[in-house]
């Protein structure tokens, strides 16, 4: 049997062990704060992240990272991005060897511009086979309801993404692999800055025209970015790429949808973050989007209107304007 090690007791780390769990796989949860980890454990709920959900009784959860990483085969790291490499810094001697790694985040660093799995690889000192990530239609609250949901999961090692899917396959949840693993981190990062638009769109009162549009324009960002970077075309159109933008775009579960739609709605950044209630990874994600894409040469419209909004650096109607005044062109230029 497989033994896991899940790193981060919010929604989407303990939705991920419930997977897990569910899956057959023998599975610790991780987390820092006594009172989460005690409800896990005890009562199998975790009424602030996931509420109303009775949690598999396969889940072990602790505040010991030693136990948690004890003989574990796959090690899942869902802390947020932008404090992933201060977290689990810590942990590097302790992460079993020849251990499958796996980001659960969808972030770019600020400052670095690293992928998530780049950060797990440099900061425990792990080859490229030992590091994967998930990434896909992830909206934890409905795949702790069990509801039928497919998923990517990327690693340029064969071996490593089907140890990570056959450890999370189950009646609910299909895993599929994938070797771009560039293609499938920098969707999964991306599509929350294209959320957060669509966010602040609905928020201003648009309707479904107008979100179709940001989520099209959005994915054609996504892929010219991912193709300069090297990623594969087809990635775009797959489930991490399309399904998962789709997923984050319409959905009230997503908190950079619900942030944006604050903004749109007139409040400030700092009431959109309080009144989201979760990070937001859009947010500072955005930034270095913006940064990746010009030092590739790559041309992001509505990312940088996004960092433009959320700088709070022009009202939001006259961006949705400029965006919509570009110079025309061909569609498939």
């Amino acid at each position: 049997m497989t033994r896991a090690a899940v790193l981060g007791a919010g929604a989407w780390g303990t939705t991920y062990a419930a997977v897990m769990a569910d899956a057959g796989t023998d599975v610790t949860l991780w987390g820092r704060d006594d009172a989460v980890v005690r409800s896990i454990r005890d009562d199998r709920r975790h009424e602030g992240a996931i509420p109303g959900v009775e949690l598999p009784a396969g889940i072990r959860a602790t505040t010991d990272i030693e136990e948690a990483l004890a003989g574990a085969d796959v090690v899942a790291v869902a802390v947020p991005a932008q404090h992933a490499r201060q977290i689990i810094a810590p942990f590097a001697g302790l992460v079993p060897s020849g251990a499958v790694a796996v980001s659960l985040m969808k972030g770019i660093e600020l400052g670095t511009h690293a992928r998530m799995s780049e950060v797990l690889a440099e900061v425990w000192d792990l080859p490229a086979e030992r590091v994967a990530a998930v990434s896909g239609p992830n909206l934890a609250k409905e795949i702790a309801q069990r509801q039928p949901t497919a998923t990517v999961v990327a690693s340029v090692d064969a071996e490593a993404a089907e140890l990570v899917a056959a450890a999370t396959a189950s009646s609910y949840f299909r895993p599929y692999t994938n070797d771009d693993l560039v293609g499938v981190e920098l969707c999964g990062a991306y599509k929350n800055v294209i959320a957060v638009g669509v966010g602040i769109t609905d928020g201003l009162g648009f309707g479904n025209n107008t979100t179709a549009t940001v989520i099209t324009r959005g994915l054609a960002e996504i892929t010219r970015l991912g193709l300069a970077l090297g990623s594969r075309p087809e990635t775009f159109s797959g489930l991490a790429g399309m399904g998962d933008l789709i997923a984050t775009c319409a959905s009230p579960l997503s908190r950079n949808h619900t942030l944006g739609s604050h903004l749109g709605q007139g409040r400030t950044l700092d009431e959109a973050i309080s009144l989201t209630r979760g990070t937001a990874e859009g947010v500072k994600t955005a930034s270095a989007v913006q940064e990746l894409a010009r030092g590739a040469g790559v041309d992001v419209p509505i990312c940088d209107g996004v960092v433009t909004m959320l700088a709070g650096e022009a009202p939001v109607e006259s961006v949705i304007g400029a965006l919509l005044s570009r110079p025309r062109k061909s569609e498939v230029d």
